[in-house]
This record gives C-alpha cells, sequence and structure tokens, in this order.
C-alpha cells in the first residue's frame, strides 16, 4: 500500500482529527494493530505524538473511530434496503448489497484489510467495537435473506446467517483479488475485471441459495449505475 512522505519541516501543534485517523490507517493495515505504536502513527502524521493524545486516548480509540467514520453509512443504506415493503426481487436486492459495499469500500483496501486482520486474529479486546459495528450490517443483509425464504425465492433450508457471511466476506475478497487476477489472466481493464467477476460470482451464489436455480438472474445494473434508477426499473 502506497504511503505519504512525512512532511518537512517543524511538526504541527495542530491537525485535524481525520488527518490522525488516515495516518493511523495506513500504519494499521501495514504493521497491524498490536504491531502499531501511537508513535508510528505520528511519525506517519508529521506531528508529535502529544497531539494524537489530545484527540485520542489509545491506539484503539483510533480503531473504534476508524470504523465509526466508516460504517454509519453502509449500515444506513443496508437497513433501508432491507425494508419489507421493498417490491425488488430478492436477486436484485442481494445484488445491490453489493452495490453498496462496493461504493463504499471499494477504493478503500486499508480498512479492508485491517478489518479483516482483526478478524482472523480473534480481534482480541475489540471483540466488541466490531460487534457493535458489523452486527447490525450483518442483520440487515440477513433480513433479506428472511423475506427471500418465506416469499419461496429461496431454498427452505438456507442458514440466512451463513449466506449473509459468504456474500459480504466473498466479495471483499473479490475486491482485493480481481483487478489483478482477471486482468492478467483474461487480458481486461481493471474497472471492467471488477464488473466481470463479480457478476460471475454472483451468479453462482445465487445458483447455491436459489428455491430454483434454474431460472436465470434478472438483468443486474452495473456497479456504478444510480441506486434510486435501479429502483425505478425495478418497481
Amino acid at each position: 500500500m502506497p504511503t505519504h512522505p512525512r512532511p518537512r519541516g517543524p511538526k504541527p501543534n495542530r491537525m485535524d482529527p481525520d488527518q490522525l485517523l488516515d495516518a493511523a490507517q495506513e500504519v494499521f493495515a501495514r504493521d497491524g494493530l498490536r504491531a502499531a505504536s501511537l508513535r508510528a502513527i505520528a511519525k506517519q502524521a508529521g506531528c508529535d505524538p502529544a497531539l494524537i493524545y489530545y484527540h485520542f486516548d489509545s491506539k484503539e480509540a483510533m480503531f473504534a473511530a476508524l470504523l465509526a467514520r466508516r460504517f454509519p453509512p453502509i449500515q444506513k443504506e443496508l437497513e433501508a434496503l432491507s425494508a419489507p415493503e421493498d417490491p425488488r426481487p430478492t436477486a436484485l436486492r442481494l445484488w445491490e448489497v453489493v452495490r453498496i459495499y462496493h461504493r463504499n469500500l471499494k477504493d478503500d483496501p486499508g480498512i479492508r484489510s485491517l478489518i479483516r486482520g482483526e478478524i482472523v486474529h480473534g480481534a482480541e479486546g475489540l471483540a466488541d467495537i466490531l460487534q457493535e459495528r458489523i452486527r447490525p450490517i450483518m442483520m440487515a443483509v440477513k433480513s433479506i435473506l428472511d423475506r427471500g425464504i418465506a416469499l419461496g425465492e429461496l431454498r427452505a433450508d438456507l442458514h440466512p446467517l451463513l449466506g449473509t457471511f459468504f456474500l459480504v466476506r466473498m466479495h471483499l475478497e473479490i475486491l482485493d483479488l480481481l483487478p489483478t487476477v482477471l486482468s492478467r489472466l483474461m487480458g481486461l481493464p481493471r474497472d471492467r475485471a471488477v464488473e466481470t467477476g463479480l457478476q460471475a460470482w454472483f451468479d453462482l451464489y445465487w445458483r447455491g441459495i436459489a428455491k430454483d436455480p434454474s431460472i436465470p438472474l434478472p438483468p443486474l445494473p452495473e456497479l456504478s449505475a444510480d441506486v434510486n434508477a435501479t429502483k425505478e426499473t425495478h418497481p
């Protein structure tokens, strides 16, 4: 991951908290939360370590602030999408989940690797922070799957929480792998590789959870298509 060079000249005695969080995210993604230090974050930000303590009590507090900065927009969009009065078929609503994640996380590999790394390593001391941010998002997606089962669109034996996990987890993996892998294997531009790969993967995912996998997916809006336009196209 590219890093920003440390600014030359005297260290600033004031700095916006978001600048400190940007520096913390780079250090966390590079070193991991356990190995990271406030001194390293201060060096990345080009400020005195004391300035960090003015805004944050600890590196764990900075991690919590990073999640608080990133997750509320995703949660808000997914909770609106999970409203039972949404008339769109389950397949289109699940594809919209993919598009929401894509819009919010595609340009931020640092936060993706940071969260994934902490979950894999057991999130020691951070489990409550992660659960507070991730659980509402997972529950919103689960409610879409629950409704799909109730409507007879999805397999009755589908475990909604596992279905949610595979939808979210694999999409995050794909964001990190497809731009390089498919662009090299198939000669596709990076953006087209992501679009093509995600639609192919979603087709496989849908056939695994659909009650009748022989029925093809409806046309899926492109990742960059406007959300409101999607709702108007599929009333």
